[in-house]
């Protein structure tokens, strides 16, 4: 059975949480990739370097961590619902802040907070959504889910052929629409019935540390697990457009062109991995995609024309993301219970944290030793990431279908 077939069968009440958890997640990825295509306009206005630029990235990501485990306690204590709602509102308001910022220092301070709001909807949304929705078909969902990320990509790509009309500025303003979504949210979603059903006992004494140290091994290894998803998917995305820009000689129109081109490889191949994992275990799934993004290299890092880098790019991103469209249901299935509002979010960002650095070592790379030459850094970037998460990700459990229903 398919997605859609599958979507239908929901519950208006089971279809409305997806919907929202789904956009909440791409409007989030969405406000963040409007900054991976601006690095080179933020550059000449600031008069600073494309690597100092990079650090606007690292802060985002390595703030992260922050609003994961906030926003996750907060959920885990107070619902599910009224914490996203919050959450959307919050990075809304830190991406109109980065509109107007007047230096580059107060821009950098707008994209950490950014951050912190960014960090805390993955977790919520995703805890929110599997606790709704039922077992049944859970790696099509994940698939579909995950590449909410994706389609904000998309969408901060179609932004971009904007640009020479509105400029950096107005594509963060335009960025701060997102907040609309809560009104949807607030009217057609209801509270996660697995968090109603553990209140009780979430009333008795508890401990967030305490808990999280409980389960001390599987939270390290999600934190391990995603610093290699991370610098997998953000090695081969957030320089990608300045490649095609300042390596390539591509327009602003052209590489707007080539980042939806890969954008939609990318949703085809996370839902497409998301539902193969339903038979064959989310682990294989995973490592599979992962270990065939290393033939796409010399297409998606040395040809020459958009017709070969469109196809690289493609090829690339279907792999990369097909391997993150299993991750949701992974994580989700892994947590304990009592945790999940805060453990995979929380246990996600501090490896993303881990791999924030990604973007600034690959930029001074490049201008250091490489004459600027972006190709050699992306092509060495897949291979390790690749390795990396195939090996991590073998190492560890499968939990296929694990009952989700119950936060006790």
């Amino acid at each position: 059975m398919g997605f859609i077939d599958r979507f239908r069968r929901l519950t208006p009440v089971q279809r409305n949480t997806f919907i929202a958890c789904f956009l909440g997640w791409s409007l989030d990825a969405f406000d963040f990739f409007i900054l991976v295509f601006c690095v080179s306009a933020l550059a000449t206005h600031f008069h600073v370097k494309v690597s100092e630029v990079s650090h606007a990235i690292f802060w985002t990501l390595a703030m992260r961590p922050v609003g994961a485990f906030l926003f996750g306690m907060l959920a885990d204590r107070f619902g599910r619902r009224p914490t996203l709602m919050i959450d959307i509102v919050a990075y809304s308001v830190f991406e109109l802040a980065s509109a107007f910022a007047p230096t580059f220092h107060v821009f950098l301070i707008t994209r950490a907070l950014f951050g912190i709001s960014m960090g805390g909807e993955w977790g919520v949304g995703a805890a929110l959504a599997f606790e709704t929705l039922p077992a049944e078909g859970r790696g099509s969902f994940s698939g579909v889910l995950q590449e909410g990320y994706v389609v904000g990509y998309l969408m901060a790509a179609l932004l971009y052929l904007f640009f020479p009309i509105i400029g950096w500025r107005g594509m963060f303003v335009v960025g701060a629409l997102p907040a609309l979504l809560v009104i949807y949210i607030r009217t057609k979603v209801d509270e996660s019935p697995a968090w109603l059903q553990g209140r009780i006992d979430r009333k008795r004494e508890s401990n967030l540390g305490r808990d999280i140290l409980s389960n001390a091994g599987i939270f390290l290894f999600v934190v391990v697990l995603m610093f290699a998803f991370n610098s997998f998917s953000h090695g081969t995305q957030d320089l990608y457009p300045t490649f095609l820009q300042k390596n390539v000689g591509f327009s602003p129109k052209t590489v707007s062109l080539i980042a939806i081109i890969y954008n939609l490889g990318a949703m085809a191949g996370g839902i497409l991995f998301g539902t193969l994992s339903e038979r064959i275990g989310r682990r294989k799934a995973i490592a599979m995609a992962a270990v065939l993004t290393i033939p796409c290299i010399p297409l998606w890092a040395y040809s020459h024309g958009f017709a070969l880098l469109a196809l690289g790019s493609f090829l690339m991103q279907f792999m990369v993301q097909g391997a993150w469209g299993v991750i949701p249901a992974h994580l989700n299935e892994l947590s304990p219970p009592a945790v999940r509002g805060t453990l995979p979010g929380f246990a996600y960002q501090v490896g993303n944290l881990l791999a924030s650095w990604n973007s600034v070592v690959q930029a001074k790379l490049a201008e250091n030793r490489y004459g600027g030459s972006l190709s050699p850094v992306l092509a060495w970037t897949v291979v390790l990431g690749a390795l990396l998460v195939a090996v991590t990700t073998l190492s560890g459990r499968e939990r296929r279908g694990a009952d989700l229903s119950d936060t006790k």
